[in-house]
């Protein structure tokens, strides 16, 4: 495959990615699989995606702070968590077998919607936990960091459903301070991804810009629509997550 092709195909999904993600988390289970498309093997689909991803979610994130919706303590609390973790978890990728994990998160997931979908009426009502709320957001970042460095996709959608579900923040503040973590996780796992030298720095830049355009699209969106558009996507993204675990399970 010549690189042009490579670019045509990566570069528009990307975008959409950024798109989603930005919104409810869950865009790298359309810019993963456009690396395999791209003829790229799992190692290095994961390094350059993480490299594209992490360029639109500083997009993202800057859109959401200018806007106000980014919980700052939280943000850095679940940030200090989840750098380790994420770093970690793109270690253990090497020796952990990756069957297990995905078969681990079928069974899991569907027990995360449910939660989702019973909470989405009241879910603003336990906006003031108490001081216990300040370690959770570390153990939440460095949990879901591991996720994100060892697997990946649906990390953001994971940080947004603990962030509202576990320690009562509004889904819009939710998006937004998941972004950060998010972030942090992916610079973290891209650091070791480059240190083995599975990252195409040339596509992964631009990519990046392409899902730099989409994070600022779907972040003006659910800015614009609140949280009534992110808890709808994130119902569709659970379902898209799952299916996806699932297929990929049965071909291991």
């Amino acid at each position: 495959m010549s690189d042009l092709a490579r670019y045509l195909i990566v570069c528009p999904l990307c975008a959409l990615a950024g798109f989603i993600d930005s919104i409810a988390g869950g865009g790298g289970l359309i810019s993963l699989p456009a690396y395999y498309l791209a003829g790229y093997s799992a190692r290095f689909a994961a390094g350059t995606n993480k490299l594209s991803a992490s360029v639109g979610a500083i997009a993202a994130v800057i859109r959401y702070g200018r806007g106000g919706d980014i919980d700052l303590i939280p943000a850095v609390l679940s940030t200090l968590g989840a750098l380790p973790g994420a770093y970690l978890g793109a270690q253990a990728l090497k020796a952990i077998d990756e069957a297990l994990a995905l078969r681990a998160m079928i069974i899991i997931l569907p027990v995360v919607c449910v939660v989702l979908l019973t909470r989405r009426g009241n879910i603003q009502r336990a906006a003031h936990p108490g001081a216990w709320r300040y370690p959770a957001y570390a153990v939440i970042g460095c949990v879901v960091g591991f996720y994100d460095g060892m697997i990946g996709p649906g990390t953001g959608t994971f940080l947004i459903l603990l962030f509202s579900g576990i320690t009562g923040m509004p889904p819009l503040i939710a998006s937004g301070t998941a972004k950060v973590a998010n972030l942090a996780s992916g610079l973290s796992s891209l650091y070791s991804f480059i240190q083995g030298g599975y990252v195409n720095l040339m596509l992964g830049a631009a990519a990046g810009v392409f899902s730099v355009a989409g994070n600022l699209l779907g972040a003006g969106l659910a800015m614009r629509k609140g949280d009534k558009i992110i808890q709808g996507v994130l119902v569709g993204v659970l379902a898209l997550i799952l299916i996806t675990l699932i297929a990929r399970a049965v071909n291991l």
